[in-house]
């Protein structure tokens, strides 16, 4: 049976925190611009002295800045900022000037390593049986208390059997929300309509004749329809991730790039709406599933803090699996500094197989 680990918070009874002064609030300069010596937030747990106690910055993000909001602390981007509110200032973490980061409140167990030995870092080397394991249990526990955001690249559409898996977790309720590009939509959608993506057939990996239009033909098509369900009606479409989602109420947010294709209707071209929307899902996010794309799993993970403080006050930790063919990718991510990130090297697509075969059977 899986069990999320106990949260422990700071004793503010010790000498050191009861004599801790306030912490100081110095207002926003201008729009956009906080004040000197103000305070960056990390992904770990961190308390602010006030009038009414130490407060707790519930809905946290890493390189934001925390401002007195109402008697409780908000976390703002820098671009959020407006004139005049009140912006936690200082640099010391220990309690000092009123601020107190607490990484270790999970009580996750550091391994004592020795000076020198072999397989310590994560490779295609490592054995991920443990890591496997422990996803299967926590997926479970996560689909009945938790949310799953997953952020997918486009590798995924290439393949009949991962569209298929992912349809089936989606369907078993293994997904609550989507972070994703242009590109797994439209290679997804083509995928439905015409059976290949990029040109290439999803099962044999043949190119087909003309086939480098598939993929532009069904761009230009959703756009005429007016949209992903106009379209998804009109053809019939009737499997892929974008049409369960779409059939199982499953958000998904599409966030545009400077490569882009037609877009998509549903793609966000402003990239600050598209963090906002992708933020809308992390905030409330308790595992995270990356898989086959660097810059959507980084931005995602600079979004998403290593605890969440629930609706009855209860903080727990959130998981983050990263998965990737590229070793770079996987360590660059579980590098976050907290425990809660993993990487497993491997084929996403097999990853994604492997996974709906145990949890869907």
């Amino acid at each position: 049976m899986f069990q999320l680990r106990k949260y422990t918070p700071p004793d503010f009874e010790t000498e050191a925190l009861v004599n801790a002064p306030l912490c100081r609030f110095e207002p926003a300069l201008l729009d956009g611009v906080a004040p000197a010596g103000y305070h960056a937030m990390s992904i770990f747990p961190e308390y602010f002295k006030t009038a009414d106690g130490w407060l707790l910055a519930e809905e946290s993000r890493m390189d934001c800045v925390a401002v007195l909001e109402n008697g409780r602390i908000a976390v703002v981007e820098f671009r959020h900022l407006r004139r005049g509110q009140p912006v936690a200032v200082g640099r010391s973490e220990d309690g000092s000037e009123g601020i107190l980061l607490w990484p270790d409140g999970f009580g996750e167990d550091r391994e004592k390593r020795e000076a020198f030995a072999f397989r310590q870092s994560r490779t295609r080397e490592t054995a991920f049986s443990r890591d496997y394991d422990g996803l299967y249990e926590l997926m479970r526990h996560e689909r009945e208390h938790g949310k799953i955001v997953w952020v997918m690249g486009p590798a995924f559409a290439f393949d009949k059997d991962a569209r298929q898996a992912m349809s089936k977790l989606i369907e078993a309720g293994f997904v609550d929300a989507i972070l994703a590009g242009n590109a797994l939509a439209v290679h997804d959608l083509e995928a439905a309509w015409l059976g290949t993506a990029l040109g290439q057939d999803i099962y044999s990996q043949r190119p087909v004749p003309r086939g480098h239009y598939n993929h532009l033909d069904t761009v230009n098509y959703v756009r005429a329809c007016g949209g992903v369900r106009e379209f998804i009606e009109t053809e019939g479409i009737h499997d892929g991730i974008i049409y369960t989602c779409e059939k199982c109420g499953v958000p998904y947010v599409l966030a545009g790039s400077i490569r882009d294709d037609g877009p998509l209707p549903p793609v966000f071209g402003d990239v600050y709406e598209a963090q906002d929307r992708m933020r809308g899902h992390l905030r409330s996010a308790t595992t995270l599933i990356c898989m086959a794309t660097m810059l959507h799993s980084i931005a995602a993970g600079n979004m998403t803090p290593s605890y969440r403080v629930l609706p009855d006050g209860t903080v727990r930790q959130v998981y983050f699996y990263c998965v990737d063919v590229s070793e770079f990718v996987i360590n660059k991510l579980a590098d976050r500094g907290s425990l809660s990130a993993r990487g497993i090297v491997t084929n996403v697509q097999d990853f994604v197989v492997m996974l709906a075969d145990k949890l869907c059977g």
